[in-house]
């Protein structure tokens, strides 16, 4: 397993980083449309995996909503005198309060759990809440990019990867050398509160990171927003977890060899984007 997921980062790393930092921001939101409309696909199967016609339905939804915000808010009206788009902002808030009410699911369940279970229309929204936002704060970084430093949101895009990427990590070998103590055993048992500190730790190499690139940004506020995006990632992992263990789905997908479905890879980014735009808003716009 773990020698398939290795082989799969090898190739996707590339592709991912240099569609975030190669390709224009008009073609980034439209190459990210059919990566969502797979994602979308398997969180159908979350809302009923027996029925291929509740699948699709979500599938078109989810696409048609990202088609129309990519034509009703082209890539270059995102971002104006420093204020982003009322719709993109609107959307990214709404993600956030999403993330918070997420979160009391998550320690709440399985009791939660009888509030939306049964309910194809509360899991659909679960669905749009999940991706459309993530999708919206995808685009607002990435479309902070200008002609006198057109890599700009493509690094901020990267930066918060890589405090995911490395919160994981550390969080799956600290979990396998030192795991011992179930983080939630109801929503996830293979996690551990060891593997979750193993993975905050780690995540403080971007914080090492970032300051040597970037000597003049405030220690403290780097390290608080660096824990705070990791911890918030933690609880988009887990989400996904609580709804995939409802709908007795072990991995969303097979289209990632010894990853899983996209919904597996990008479950703990959908969380910690829209959250990192707004506090990049409110402190460093």
């Amino acid at each position: 397993m773990l020698k398939q997921r290795i082989i799969t980062a090898i190739w996707l790393i590339p592709l991912v980083l240099g569609a975030v930092f190669l390709l224009p921001t008009e073609y980034f939101a439209w190459a990210l449309v059919p990566v969502f409309l797979i994602a979308a696909k398997e969180w159908g199967q979350i809302i009923d995996k027996r029925c291929q016609i509740t699948q699709w339905s979500f599938t078109i939804t989810i696409g048609a909503l990202l088609i129309a915000l990519n034509l009703f808010v082209p890539s270059d009206e995102l971002w104006f005198k420093g204020h982003l788009h009322p719709i993109y902002l609107a959307i990214i808030l709404i993600g956030a309060l999403w993330w918070a009410i997420s979160f009391l699911l998550v320690i709440s369940f399985p009791k939660s759990s009888a509030l939306w279970q049964k309910s194809h229309m509360f899991k659909s929204m679960f669905g749009q809440l999940t991706l459309i936002p993530c999708f919206a704060a995808l685009i607002s970084l990435k479309g902070l990019s200008s002609e006198a430093d057109p890599y700009y949101g493509g690094i901020l895009v990267f930066l918060v990867m890589l405090v995911v990427w490395s919160t994981d990590t550390g969080a799956y070998f600290a979990g396998k050398a030192l795991g011992r103590t179930k983080l939630m055993p109801n929503v996830s048992p293979a996690k551990t509160i060891e593997g979750l500190v193993g993975g905050l730790i780690t995540s403080m190499v971007i914080v090492m990171g970032v300051m040597l690139v970037s000597p003049e940004q405030e220690l403290g506020l780097v390290i608080a927003v660096t824990l705070f995006i990791a911890l918030v990632s933690a609880v988009g992992d887990l989400s996904e977890s609580m709804f995939k263990r409802v709908a007795d789905i072990k991995d969303s997908g097979t289209i990632l060899p010894g990853h899983g479905g996209i919904l597996d890879r990008i479950d703990s980014l959908t969380a910690a984007l829209p959250v990192f735009t707004l506090i990049y808003i409110a402190f460093w716009m």
